[in-house]
């Protein structure tokens, strides 16, 4: 009798889901949702090699939109994302879109599998697909990598692919250097190449923030004259860059009269700018200034967002007046600005310095109630109860982040493992390891050498041999000799 009415109950729910999936009334985004939450959940709960077949038995039907989401959430996972990638391809009217090639191209760079990166490039080439941003993704990865040599292959093969280079291109290549910290290099190719495209206001301004980063003050301004020699108006991001280069200097007074020479162009200073300045204030401990640089960018008409909000918190964490800090989060609803995982991130590094840990994750538990905790958050705490040898609440931060189907970074496995090995226990140090691995994230030297002192000091050689064997299959070179 309890068989009959398991199968009648069976039975019923899946008429109830045939019901939904073909009723016109349930939004198109709603069954999508599902879709993408069942995908996700296979593809956290099956091993490799029976990704394949565990997909086709539940009867998953994607479409690009679908693919899109889930290659997103699982951007830190470059080869399970890529066996889904490849399953997903040869389902029946199905055809991946460009975004989709692009979020796995930038997934395999992130774990330096470059030559399947360039299979898939070379996939979109005979699909005629590959656009100006496929090149500019790369050359940022490979930048990011520091294989500067690389980067600047990438811009010069574009003609070869049939995507002639342009001022776009030119300008994601310096883009590409200075946000890696190469703005000699940037520089030398601006130099060299500057004849060949006509520089724009962006390219002025990458190369004055890669300047500002270095650090190096003359070097920027020097940028920012040629920028005006050449009649290049400088636009709100390139005042805005100036603003931030001179502040970071300490040249605060400089940076307000550029914001009042703003005052007298079109350019008005926008909120970006008042952030600048009130973090600033912040970090000098000018709280004073801080506030009413805030009350004033309200009084000039320029209404605050979720940049500024946080730079205020900031400045309050700074000088610990928490009870304001809370006023603010408190306005910030009142005026119907929502925090974000940054504002929260802010307020927890600065209650775990102090040690105010309870009240620490107090705040993380209203987190989760107000936005999506990212990857620092979760990092941040599961390291405060790893630090407090609390690993049982260490485990179940790790348990909620995966329950909500965030699949954790490389520094995030680093923190949980190193705190399981602190604790001595190599074996689920190893399946936290192999889990790593499963999802085609590199573990770092410094935690597999941890582990594998733990392991040798056990005289388990042989688990030592299988994770490394695993780890080569993920990456070429090993990471212990």
């Amino acid at each position: 009798m309890s068989r009959i009415t398991k199968y009648s109950n069976k039975l019923s729910t899946g008429w109830c889901i045939l019901a939904r999936r073909f009723n016109s009334s349930i939004p198109a985004s709603e069954i999508s949702n599902d879709v993408t939450k069942k995908v996700c959940k296979i593809l956290m709960s099956s091993p490799a090699v029976t990704l394949d077949t565990s997909l086709d038995q539940n009867g998953v039907r994607v479409s690009p939109e679908i693919v899109e989401d889930v290659l997103k959430r699982f951007e830190n996972a470059g080869m399970v994302a890529y066996r889904f990638f490849e399953w997903a391809e040869k389902q029946r009217h199905y055809t991946h879109s460009i975004r989709a090639y692009h979020t796995m191209i930038e997934s395999l760079a992130k774990i330096r599998q470059y030559q399947i990166m360039w299979d898939l490039v070379n996939a979109m080439r005979k699909k005629r697909m590959l656009n100006v941003e496929t090149f500019c993704i790369i050359m940022r990865k490979y930048a990011r990598a520091q294989k500067l040599e690389e980067a600047v292959y990438t811009f010069n093969v574009m003609d070869k692919y049939d995507v002639p280079p342009n001022l776009a291109a030119f300008n994601g290549l310096l883009s590409a250097l200075c946000k890696s910290k190469n703005v000699r290099k940037a520089q030398e190719i601006f130099d060299g190449m500057k004849h060949q495209f006509a520089p724009d206001s962006k390219t002025y301004s990458i190369l004055l923030e890669g300047w500002g980063k270095a650090p190096n003050l003359p070097k920027a301004r020097e940028i920012f004259r040629e920028m005006v020699d050449v009649d290049c108006s400088p636009d709100i991001v390139t005042y805005g860059i100036m603003v931030d280069i001179l502040c970071k200097a300490g040249r605060v007074d400089e940076a307000l009269g550029i914001v009042r020479e703003m005052d007298s162009t079109l350019c008005k200073p926008t909120s970006f700018i008042y952030s600048v300045l009130v973090h600033t204030y912040g970090i000098e401990n000018r709280i004073e200034d801080a506030v009413d640089t805030f009350l004033g960018m309200e009084k000039n008409g320029v209404k605050a967002d979720v940049a500024v909000y946080n730079a205020l918190i900031g400045a309050f964490c700074k000088v610990n007046k928490f009870k304001n800090v809370y006023r603010v989060l408190n306005e910030m609803d009142y005026k119907g600005v929502k925090p974000n995982s940054r504002t929260f991130n802010i307020i927890l590094n600065s209650l775990i310095a102090r040690g105010e840990t309870d009240e620490a994750f107090k705040v993380f538990r209203k987190m989760i109630r107000v936005c999506e905790p990212d990857a620092d958050t979760y990092t941040v705490m599961i390291k405060m109860f790893c630090d407090k040898k609390e690993l049982e609440m260490a485990l179940k931060v790790w348990s909620y982040m995966k329950k909500k189907r965030f699949v954790p970074s490389m520094h995030t496995f680093s923190v949980l493992i190193n705190g399981v090995c602190e604790k001595g226990d190599v074996s689920q140090a190893c399946v936290l390891l192999e889990d790593m691995i499963e999802k085609g994230i590199r573990p770092s030297g410094a935690t597999f050498g941890r582990l594998r002192h733990l392991l040798i000091k056990e005289g388990r050689e042989d688990v030592l041999e299988f994770l490394q064997e695993k780890i080569n299959v993920l990456v070429k070179e090993p990471l212990w000799d």
